[in-house]
């Protein structure tokens, strides 16, 4: 069955960086273009970023475009995304998505808190 599983959050002061990961199995990787997509309390869902199947297109919401770079290991079905000059308003809880433009699985999600 499909499995996407995040890891890399935690708690960061403004300015700081994270690296987040999303290890997919259960369907072949390469073959779909894939999304980070993030949740923070009481809001809806916000699409951050997303990369075709291939790695060489990428597309940023305005909110973190500069700051975050999406990348993905087709070799070891990874997802990454890299998180720069973190901003209190960044803290969410950060998931990977199957596709783009449409979701059809989802993992469980990684924290990630910015606060001094």
């Amino acid at each position: 069955q499909v499995q996407l599983v995040e890891s890399g959050g935690g708690l960061v002061q403004p300015g700081g960086s994270l690296k987040l990961s999303c290890a997919a199995s259960g369907f072949t990787f390469s073959t779909y273009g894939m999304s980070w997509v993030r949740q923070a309390p009481g809001k809806g869902l916000e699409w951050v970023s997303d990369i075709n199947i291939g790695g060489d297109s990428t597309y940023y919401a305005e909110s973190v475009k500069g700051r975050f770079t999406i990348s993905r290991d087709n070799a070891k079905n990874l997802l990454y995304l890299q998180m720069n000059s973190l901003k209190p308003e960044d803290t969410a809880v950060y998931y990977c998505a199957q596709g783009r433009f449409k979701y059809d699985y989802w993992g469980q999600g990684t924290q990630v808190t910015v606060s001094s």
